[in-house]
């Protein structure tokens, strides 16, 4: 009789992902596929992600189909999928087992030490930097994040340690999942729908996303959040052992003696008055040093060696797309990031400057709901940057809303007194002009949640 289990040593079946192609299912892939089960998926397109899985021994489709559910044991989808799908309707005709992605998640997660990640902002680079800190301090973990962290090529690793992992709270069913330690990184306003458009992965209100982030956190058995977050404290009244980071006084763990260079942050880690030592993140911006912090405490929480870990993390590059260094042209520093609503675009810009250099923006809005509520507050943050080049918005499958257009945000900007803001959809203009202006002082930052990220290899690959 087939158990349908994911987690290692469990009998051997065959697992089909829906989706392949995104950065989480690529992941659970690829777990998967190390816990010695058959995994094939399937995705709209080709892309190197996909191409990568195949090398792995996936096999992937192109497109989807019904006829994929053959052979298949259990089919494993995202909550955005209409269950009317064919091959979902397929699956069930066909007697095999329907399991949503958050559903696997909770199992692999529940099997045994585990860390869990929840926030609006800094789950991808907090969750990469607790899995390199106790993999460098020794405590193989296993982890599955929403990034590719560069030092291991992959999204996904299997140890014999804690697992940690990146939870969603785009997906409603995050409140349901248990873990040893719940790691809350902050709380706003994201993925909120309206009476007018809702659909599964935006919730009706911002009042229940965050009833369930205190729903997630409260069923945990220890709690760590950020103290410097306001309001997060009283979100999580009740929680049972719940310890802060920050840079507050009064933290539990806090940085001190912080220390900001072009490259990056020092800091002295304390741990209630205890000095623990001195830390170096390589990457700008307060929102790093806090994700560092977070990621100093879970390693302390379980007995990790502070000296080791820190060391793991003054050697980490980030994951992909979170202040990627991609390359140079013309002296210029290109750097790609994944910020698309205001805070993150904020946090990224207060990282940019703290370089020194002449900050150059090539801005995507990222999906029309989300830019109708939230474009006059992405052109306050976007004013942080000394020019902002705009492009068209990246739909993510979301129809266009009338009068929704980029063109807002320029307006606003302009209202607000920046000269050096320029709707851009000519994608090859944008590159030749860069490349054409491109500075020794400059740092161009392509920005946003969609495609934008090609722009940056085009601008450094053509220089080369």
């Amino acid at each position: 009789m087939t158990t349908n289990h994911v987690r290692p040593h469990s009998s051997k079946q065959h697992f089909h992902l829906m989706g392949i192609g995104g950065i989480g299912m690529s992941a659970f892939a690829r777990l998967l596929k190390a816990y010695g089960h058959d995994v094939s998926g399937c995705d709209a397109q080709v892309s190197d992600l996909t191409r990568a899985l195949e090398r792995e021994g996936i096999r992937i489709f192109e497109g989807h189909d019904p006829a994929h559910m053959a052979g298949v044991d259990v089919l494993i989808a995202t909550e955005a999928i209409s269950k009317e799908h064919p091959e979902i309707v397929a699956a069930k005709t066909a007697g095999v087992t329907v399991r949503p992605r958050m559903d696997v998640l909770g199992e692999l997660l529940a099997a045994g030490p585990s860390v869990g990640v929840v926030g609006t902002h800094g789950k991808t680079t907090t969750t990469s930097m607790i899995g390199m800190a106790l993999a460098g301090a020794g405590l193989d973990p296993s982890v599955w994040v929403g990034g590719i962290i560069r030092e291991w090529d992959s999204n996904a690793r299997v140890g014999t340690g804690p697992f940690v992992a990146e939870v969603d709270e785009s997906d409603p069913k995050f409140a349901d999942i248990v873990v040893e330690t719940a790691v809350v990184t902050n709380a706003e306003d994201d993925h909120i729908g309206t009476p007018e458009r809702r659909q599964a992965t935006y919730w009706s209100s911002v009042e229940e996303q965050h009833a369930a982030f205190a729903r997630f956190a409260r069923a945990a058995k220890r709690v760590l959040y950020c103290a410097d977050w306001p309001g997060l404290d009283a979100l999580l009244t009740g929680c049972e052992h719940l310890q802060s980071y920050g840079t507050r006084t009064g933290s539990d763990y806090q940085a001190v003696n912080v220390e900001r260079t072009p490259s990056g942050t020092r800091y002295t880690a304390m741990r209630r008055g205890e000095v623990l030592g001195d830390v170096t993140v390589p990457m700008p911006g307060e929102h790093n040093l806090l994700n560092s912090l977070a990621a100093i405490a879970v390693a302390d929480l379980y007995g990790a060696d502070f000296e080791r870990v820190a060391a793991a993390l003054g050697a980490f590059r980030g994951p992909g797309r979170r202040w990627e260094v991609v390359g140079e042209v013309g002296g210029a520093l290109v750097v790609d990031d994944y910020a698309h609503n205001p805070s993150k675009v904020e946090a990224a810009l207060d990282g940019a400057r703290q370089t020194g250099r002449r900050v150059r923006v090539v801005f995507q809005p990222h999906r029309y709901l989300r830019t109708q509520q939230v474009w006059p507050r992405l052109a306050h943050s976007l004013m942080k940057a000394d020019e902002v080049l705009l492009l068209d918005i990246a739909a993510s499958n979301e129809a266009p809303i009338p009068g929704v257009h980029t063109t807002l945000i320029e307006r606003k900007m302009r209202e607000d007194g920046h000269d050096l803001v320029k709707y851009m959809p000519d994608r090859s203009e944008v590159v030749a002009y860069l490349r054409e202006t491109a500075r020794s002082n400059d740092l161009i930052v392509t920005m946003g949640a969609g495609d934008v990220w090609k722009l940056s290899r085009e601008i450094v690959g053509e220089a080369r």
